[in-house]
């Protein structure tokens, strides 16, 4: 069996950090290595990791230089041969997303493996407000907007010793140049789970208003500079403009 590294990482959010660690723990998959990386709590938030610490295979709370220094730092304490994240604010779908996820990885030698996502309320997890289906994905596709959703793509972990982790310099883009990097410009082999894998709660930076989104798309932009990736403001607009319709396309 493919063992599966899962990275939670968190700062100061005791209000949906139970359920998270729950969720994890309730994935019917058994060879699964569940880090968490705390970026130094004040909230109470150590006192749910310390709760569930038997089950927690690793963790550390310690201050970082943001979210993807903490991401890398789960990268590297991973053991498992495949490595996915799981914010805090997050759940995967249902209790068989990370069995189906390593099934995948067992019987082809895809690199990553990736599905859909669905944005959700905060308070009611089946109220949908953006629903992200994705698509089979061909090289080029990052050119008409196209993206995985980040918290669905699982990726081995002989990729980021190849390729690389998160770049600390983006703020908000790092998931986006670090997919772009995989995909696109090293061309790693990926599979898609045409369902619904993760259900994240409304909110969080990349959606902050208009500030966010204008910083997003020009990190956006660097990223394919950054890769050696002919770039063009039309990607990025088409990036932005995809999302529109997610806002209404039925589950």
């Amino acid at each position: 069996m493919v063992r599966v590294s899962i990275i939670t990482i968190v700062h100061n959010n005791r209000a949906t950090m139970e359920d998270c660690v729950k969720n994890v723990l309730s994935q019917s998959y058994k060879e699964i290595e569940y880090i968490v990386v705390d970026g130094g709590s004040n909230d109470g938030t150590i006192d749910i990791i310390q709760a569930y610490r038997e089950r927690i295979s690793q963790w550390i709370s310690e201050p970082d230089q943001g979210i993807y220094d903490a991401m890398n730092k789960g990268i590297k304490m991973a053991t498992g041969e495949v490595i996915g994240f799981l914010h805090s604010s997050d759940v995967y779908a249902h209790p068989r997303v990370i069995e189906q996820v390593a099934q995948v990885f067992e019987n082809s030698n895809v690199s990553s493996v990736y599905g859909d996502l669905q944005y959700v309320d905060k308070e009611d997890l089946n109220r949908v407000i953006r629903n992200w289906k994705s698509s089979p994905y061909r090289h080029g596709k990052f050119r008409q907007g196209w993206m995985p959703p980040h918290p669905t793509f699982f990726v081995r972990k002989e990729i980021y010793e190849k390729y690389g982790d998160f770049n600390t310099h983006f703020r908000i883009a790092g998931d986006y140049e670090l997919m772009l990097r995989f995909l696109e410009r090293y061309r790693i082999s990926a599979a898609y789970i045409p369902e619904v894998l993760v259900k994240m709660r409304w909110g969080g930076i990349s959606n902050g208003g208009v500030k966010n989104i204008l910083i997003k798309s020009y990190e956006d932009y660097r990223a394919w500079g950054m890769n050696d990736l002919n770039r063009g403001v039309h990607t990025i607009l088409f990036k932005n403009l995809s999302k529109i319709p997610q806002f209404w396309e039925k589950a």
